[in-house]
Parts: C-alpha cells; sequence; structure tokens
C-alpha cells in the first residue's frame, strides 16, 4: 500500500482526531451533510488540498455537495505533482492507506488505465495533493474506491489525452471526478482575491480552454490548473456552480500580506446520462461470482 506522507501535518494521524477534525470542517464550513438524494447529478467537483485547519472548510462545501448526491463506484482522483515527477501523467495501483485504514483503488479502471498512463506507486510517494482528499472521501462514503492520478506535464494536450484515457478506462461506470487544486499562491490578499475570482469564473464557463487561457493570460499560480481542465474534458458536465471561495488568512485569521486561496466547486452531469449500475448490485454480483469460483 502507498503510506501517508503527509498525516501528523496536514492533518491528525489518528483516526479519532481526524474524525473530529473533518466534522469540524464541516461544522465551520459547508453543514453537515444531509440525507442522499435518489440519483446522482454530480459528475465532478473541485476541492482544495492544503492543511484541513487551512483549506478544510473550503473543501468540505465540495464533500458536502458529494455526500448528500449519492455514492458512485469509483472517485478518479486528479491531482498536480509539485516534486518533479519524470511522467506527464501517472497513477497508482496501490490503495492509499490513511488512519482510517486502506482506501483501496477500483482495480478494474486502474487496470485499464495502465496501457495510456504508467503506473508507479513510488511516484506517489511524497505527494499531499491526492492524500489530503482520501480521508475526507473516506468520511462521506467509507466503501470509497479511488483511481489516484497525479498530473505532471500540465498542458492542454497532456489533458487532452489524460482525459481521453480516463474516459475508455472508465466507459459504462459511475464515477466522480475530483480535481484537486489550490488557487493563487503566496500574493497579498487583494491581489488573491481578485485573480481567484478570475479563475473560478473560467471553470465556471465550463470550458477547459478558458482554464488554460486564465492561467497563461495572466500568470496565475494555481497549482492544479490542469487536473481542473481534465475533470471538465472528461466529465463533460452540463453546468458548473461555484459554492466557496477563501483564502489562507481567511481561516487562519492572519497573514493578509501573503495567502493561498482556495476554491470549491461542483459539476453536474448532463440529462439523461447514464449513470453506470448501482454500486450495490456490482458488489453484490462480485460476490455471487467469488462465491462460484
Amino acid at each position: 500500500m502507498r503510506f501517508p506522507a503527509v498525516a501528523g501535518r496536514f492533518y491528525p494521524d489518528e483516526a479519532g482526531a481526524l474524525r473530529r477534525s473533518i466534522s469540524e470542517c464541516f461544522a465551520k464550513g459547508a453543514g453537515a451533510p444531509g440525507p442522499r438524494s435518489g440519483g446522482r447529478r454530480v459528475s465532478a467537483v473541485l476541492v482544495p488540498h492544503a492543511g484541513y485547519v487551512c483549506s478544510g472548510y473550503c473543501a468540505s462545501h465540495a464533500f458536502r455537495a458529494l455526500a448528500e448526491d449519492g455514492r458512485p463506484e469509483a472517485y478518479v482522483i486528479i491531482g498536480p505533482d509539485h516534486y518533479g515527477v519524470p511522467y506527464g501523467s501517472v497513477t497508482c495501483s496501490e490503495g492509499y492507506a490513511t488512519p482510517f485504514g486502506t482506501c483501496h483503488v477500483d482495480e478494474g479502471i486502474c487496470g485499464k488505465l495502465r496501457g495510456a498512463v504508467s503506473d508507479d506507486p513510488r511516484a506517489h510517494a511524497f505527494e499531499h495533493s491526492i492524500e489530503v482528499e482520501v480521508p475526507f472521501l473516506q468520511y462521506i462514503d467509507p466503501d470509497a474506491r479511488i483511481v489516484p492520478v497525479m498530473m505532471s506535464r500540465q498542458t492542454p494536450q497532456e489533458a487532452e489525452r489524460l482525459a481521453g484515457a480516463l474516459r475508455a478506462a472508465c466507459a459504462g461506470r459511475d464515477v466522480v471526478y475530483v480535481a484537486s487544486s489550490d488557487l493563487m499562491h503566496y500574493v497579498p490578499k487583494e491581489r488573491a482575491d481578485s485573480l481567484d475570482r478570475e479563475f473560478l469564473g473560467a471553470v465556471a464557463s465550463n470550458d477547459p480552454s478558458e482554464v488554460f487561457d486564465a492561467v497563461r493570460r495572466r500568470r496565475m499560480s494555481v497549482c492544479g490548473y490542469g487536473p481542473v481542465a481534465v475533470a471538465m474534458m472528461a466529465a463533460r458536465p452540463s453546468s458548473v456552480e461555484i459554492l466557496n471561495q477563501t483564502d489562507s488568512s481567511e481561516a487562519l485569521g492572519y497573514g493578509r500580506g501573503s495567502v493561498v486561496g482556495y476554491g470549491s466547486a461542483v459539476m453536474y452531469k448532463r440529462a439523461g446520462e447514464p449513470r453506470g449500475p448501482p454500486r450495490v448490485c456490482v458488489q453484490i454480483l462480485l460476490r455471487y461470482l467469488r462465491l462460484g469460483s
């Protein structure tokens, strides 16, 4: 399995403390999730990936939307590479260990990805952009299965290639794409507010080219714009809703001179798009096949 790299720093490394931390993120952010709906409408979300005391309140808005939407078969988490791994994009076929236990990968989707995306768990060893999302997913869905994909080369060409590979690997499956990204980095709050609004406006346009254009034109230090574009390309949502925009100074109460921005958003399925078989039916079928063998 892939062991935690930032437990004890970005989030608590003990299960009880971690559960309380996430519960507090919901309480001070979006509020506790309500009952699940009867049908799935969410195809993708944008969530930040900093320490929970900084970005957890913002992240709670997207995770509440996921919790109330119903449980998909798998969560495809796309995060940026902060360490310079030698891949355009790389997945990890090993489960992610957290204080809640191991979050297993969806072996079917990961297996189909291998022909198009490198599989190297070592490349994921130190990266936090995917790891910090996993306990939130386990909190709202204890049986969550993930497909962790780290994107290093954040170009339109790599985004199109990766999105195509993901769509092919996820064909016929009910998945949610989780795009992990913080917004502007280490700039005064007033500048961060303005540029973060502009970036989130590009996301709300539901046009991946607008995301790339905004980052290039304004030289934005958004770390995961590539994963955001990939999620939009792969999910092909009908609409995008911005749920929350904030920054580190608002969460911590100090540091307005140099902030990191955070945003959360939800992307909705197109009307009539197939959702795949209910996960409970798939689990029953797999159990039956195992017993039969």
